[in-house]
């Protein structure tokens, strides 16, 4: 048991020894196992062509999405600047200059029209009228020599018969919004109406009346006209013809067109005292007449004219009224519509034309 033992341990002693050795020898020499395991990592196995094409084929995928990504970015890119080229800056929108027009016209015909209209804004110029969108009232239904005869002659030829149902009746849908500018100057019918009629007259512009003097055709009182939101309403631009009364005596058969002319006519407006405007509101002759005896004559026959140029008829009342009024001035002269065919381009006078100045003499 001694001996085995001891065979043991000196087997085990050697082999104890062996391995510290063997220790002390791999720590003396670093390098070699490095050399060996260096070399153990540069050993490559020849894959099979089976394997090598199953590892090469994802990295071609990546590289060709790649590629595809970024040709894609370069094509949007392109294009984005060439789009953004064609659309003008602010600028050039501004300015409304032939390059800009000529670049937006090629991309957008209706985009055009809308920059010439607001380079014709910004240059201080009105636009044209587009035809598709700005209509023109007709003219009157007569033609002006309708009213070449005195009132008293005119006033015989209009039918006679009771007013039509007021049934259907609206200002706006029938005769149009108040106010246009049917004569095309530039000048809506109210601030025309007040440029003629008011005298000491200052204005905005060329067009709005902010001041004048009202010499009042109804009622004889001189009114000062002031623009605004509580002065405005003391004068106001009184239908001869109430548009009421006109739709009740033949205004329902005259077309759209004709109906605005009536609506807008010179001859059918004057400028008048506010409260007498509406105490009259759509009375006729036999109803209501101004306070002013004097200027009844002028108010009738202008009333008459207007009917005959419009081809209204007039009611019994109403007939025997003017009858009455005309015959303390059975001289008193139809006047003709500036709207008429073949009238002047004025506005017509509140009374007959002037007689003619007399010649000079001839030179002795």
């Amino acid at each position: 048991m001694g001996v085995a033992g001891n065979r043991r341990i000196g087997l085990g002693g050697a082999s104890l020894e062996s391995h510290v050795l063997g220790l002390r020898v791999r720590r003396a020499t670093p390098a070699c196992g490095q050399h060996r395991a260096s070399r153990r990592k540069s050993v490559t196995v020849p894959a099979s062509p089976s394997d090598s094409g199953t590892s090469q084929r994802p990295a071609v995928t990546k590289r060709a999405r790649a590629a595809i990504v970024i040709a894609a970015v370069l094509v949007a890119g392109v294009f984005g600047a060439s789009a953004l080229a064609a659309v003008p800056g602010p600028q050039s929108d501004a300015a409304g200059g032939p390059t800009a027009s000529a670049t937006v016209a090629t991309a957008s015909p209706s985009l055009t029209l809308t920059l010439a209209s607001t380079s014709a804004l910004t240059s201080g110029s009105e636009p044209a009228a587009a035809p598709a969108t700005v209509r023109r009232p007709a003219a009157a239904v007569a033609g002006s020599s309708a009213t070449e005869a005195t009132a008293l002659t005119l006033l015989a030829t209009l039918p006679v018969k009771g007013k039509a149902p007021k049934t259907g009746y609206n200002r706006t849908g029938d005769f149009g919004t108040a106010w246009l500018d049917v004569d095309r100057n530039g000048c809506d019918t109210r601030n025309d109406i007040l440029a003629r009629d008011l005298t000491a007259i200052v204005r905005a512009g060329r067009c709005k009346v902010l001041r004048g003097t009202l010499a009042e055709p109804y009622t004889g009182r001189t009114v000062a006209f002031v623009r605004g939101n509580t002065t405005s309403s003391l004068v106001q631009i009184d239908h001869l013809v109430p548009l009421a009364n006109a739709w009740q005596t033949g205004a329902q058969q005259l077309t759209q067109a004709q109906r605005v002319s009536l609506a807008n006519d010179p001859l059918n407006l004057l400028a008048a005292d506010g409260r007498a405007n509406a105490q009259k509101s759509d009375g006729d002759a036999a109803t209501w007449l101004p306070a002013v005896k004097a200027f009844r004559c002028t108010y009738v026959a202008r009333q008459i004219s207007v009917k005959v140029t419009y081809r209204l008829w007039v009611a019994p009342a109403e007939q025997d009224a003017m009858a009455r009024v005309l015959s303390s001035c059975p001289e008193q002269r139809g006047m003709a519509s500036a709207l008429a065919p073949g009238a002047g381009a004025g506005a017509p006078g509140s009374g007959p034309a002037p007689a003619p100045a007399p010649a000079a003499p001839a030179p002795a």
